[in-house]
Formats: C-alpha cells, structure tokens, sequence
C-alpha cells in the first residue's frame, strides 16, 4: 500500500509542470537559507561571548540552547564564586525577544549551582549593524551602530508565570504578558570583558 502511495505521489509530480515544481522547492530553498542565516547569526553571537568570557579568571561554555531545553551559555568565575546562565539573542529587527520558556530554563540551570555566592540570568542582546526594514513587499537594509545590552533577569526567580521580555534597541525592556506590555527596566550587568 505504501509503495502505491509513493508511485501515486511520484506520478503527481510530474503532472505538475517542471517550472512550477522549480518554483516551489525555490521558495522552501529561500526560506530554509533565511532560517539558516538567522541561527547562524545566533550561534555567531554565542561563540563570540563564549570567547570574550573564557579568560583567566572565567571559564565559559555553549549549551545545546534551546533545542537541548538548556540556556545558551554558562560562565563561572571560580575565583570570586559567580556564576551567570546566559540566553542570548541577536538580529536585525529595532526589538529582540526572550521567550519565557528560556527564561525559566536559564533559572532552573542557576538553580542547579547554588554552590556559587553570586548568581544570575543574564540576557544579551546584539544588535546587528543592518537594520532590516520591509517597505511595500520588499526588504531593505540599512546601516546603523551595533549595540549589546546584557540584563540581569534574576527579578523573576520566583514568579510561577514568566513573561516574554523584549529588549529595544535603544536598551529599554518590557514585559509582555495576555498581550500587554509593560516597562520594566531591568539592570545592566557590567561583563567582564
């Protein structure tokens, strides 16, 4: 019955003119390279901070992320007993997000390694050089100062429902929970780099 299935679909195809099949798998070849460049502009932010940090008195290590249910990063200073769990976002948006999700994640690896006097959930956030705009179907790209912010989130250890936190370009925070958003100015956090 299955190979039945597979003739079927395979007869269907070519049916289906050659220059419409191109189009299609066209467009899924676009989006999948769009994915691809966004989680490589990810990882790229990761490793980055993972370099900075990995200095004499630090030791820094990139997790499996999201995907493992894990934060992006862990960085510990033996030395001075700080621990920081790290979820990092980048992009070319004027907002970057941090899903509640991963913000949870990030406190349950803090939580995890209360051996250490000090520590916290940091956000990064970079933003990119390029600002991406989209103007009558089309999307553009202009030049503008890359900026990173990194914010401590350690306010919301003991809140049972996390918000999403979105973090503009010119360093301000919100809060965003049932579709309301909320200033919330969370503290910089000097890195150590």
């Amino acid at each position: 019955m299955q190979n039945i299935l597979v003739y079927q679909a395979q007869a269907y195809q070519t049916l289906v003119p050659a220059n419409k099949r191109n189009m299609q798998y066209g467009l899924e070849h676009v989006y999948a390279k769009l994915n691809r460049i966004r989680r490589n502009r990810g990882y790229s932010f990761e490793h980055v901070l993972v370099q900075k940090l990995n200095t004499n008195a630090w030791n820094a290590r990139r997790l499996g992320g999201s995907s493992a249910n894990l934060p992006d990063i862990i960085a510990v200073n033996n030395k001075e007993s700080i621990f920081l769990s790290i979820e990092a976002k980048s992009g070319t948006a004027d907002s970057l997000y941090v899903p509640s999700d991963q913000i949870q994640r990030c406190f349950q690896i803090r939580d995890m390694f209360q051996v250490y006097k000090t520590a916290h959930v940091i956000l990064a956030f970079k933003f990119m050089q390029k600002k991406r705009i989209r103007e009558e179907g089309k999307t553009i790209y202009i030049h503008r100062k890359l900026l990173e912010y990194y914010k401590i989130a350690d306010k919301y250890s003991r809140m049972k429902a996390l918000p999403i936190i979105k973090c503009t370009y010119d360093g301000r925070t919100y809060e965003i929970r049932n579709s309301q958003t909320k200033r919330c100015n969370l503290k910089d956090y000097i890195m150590p780099f």
